[in-house]
């Protein structure tokens, strides 16, 4: 393995921890403390700064994914090289559940703490407000699709883009998801950061997960073949968050 998919990887990995301790920790930790709770407006900040933050700190070494559906919808767009779609994805799940695991680490220090849903993605029963499969399969993939196709339009090199500032709209972006879909089904739109807490809450968590990698990976697809069409190809890849000029 070169030297630079070290360093990607890496890069990869860290933002996704990050991402998720922040983001699920917000909600596991601190959006019902008691009397100081922040609610789903906090949680919702919480991973929109995640991702806005980690973007600067290493989007410019691996394009900062931080999610195996933005790796797709890359992907589908022609803005990530085929030899970095596996590898992000393993990586990207490996950083999610080792920040779940220091969550439950940090979490089981409290006496009489119990785990709950473990800030996980649910539907039916295990939805925040009870929404049904389908209706939760239609956020995550209506929600997906827009993400995908702002981070591909704002956070690439194609002509009008905003290179520099694009983490600033995306981590609004995934800001203002949240903001709508905490109660449907506590947003994922991130099969990583789904799968790292259903890992440790186990049970309807675990057997529900196949929506939350279809959905999301469905509609970061679409948005990569419409941004396909609508725009022109670029011969860089690998840029999402910030600038990355280097080859593929």
């Amino acid at each position: 393995m070169s030297s630079d998919m070290q360093r990607r990887l890496a890069a990869e990995l860290i933002g996704t921890f990050w991402l998720v301790f922040g983001g699920c920790g917000a909600a596991v930790f601190a959006a019902a403390f008691p009397e100081l709770g922040i609610g789903f407006v906090g949680v919702s900040f919480a991973f929109g700064l995640a991702v806005l933050t980690m973007a600067y700190a290493v989007g410019h070494i691996s394009g900062g994914h931080f999610n195996p559906a933005v790796t797709i919808g890359l992907w589908a767009a022609g803005r990530c090289a085929n030899k970095h779609v596996l590898p992000y994805i393993v990586v990207q799940v490996i950083g999610a559940v080792l920040a779940a695991g220091m969550l439950w680490l940090i979490a089981s220090g409290k006496p009489g703490w119990t785990p709950g849903g473990f800030a996980s993605n649910g539907y039916g029963a295990l939805s925040p407000g009870q929404y049904s499969l389908a209706a939760s399969f239609v956020a995550e993939l209506v929600l997906t699709f827009f993400f995908l196709f702002l981070v591909i339009i704002v956070g690439t090199t194609s002509k009008g883009a905003a290179i520099g500032f694009a983490g600033i709209p995306i981590g609004l972006a995934l800001t203002l998801i949240h903001l709508i879909s905490i109660p449907i089904t506590n947003t994922s739109v991130n099969p990583a950061r789904s799968t790292a807490p259903a890992i440790f809450a186990g049970g309807g968590h675990l057997t529900q997960l196949w929506l939350f990698w279809l959905a999301p990976i469905a509609g970061a697809a679409l948005a990569g073949i419409l941004a396909r069409i609508l725009y022109e190809p670029i011969t860089s890849v690998e840029t999402t968050v910030v600038e990355d000029r280097r080859p593929a």
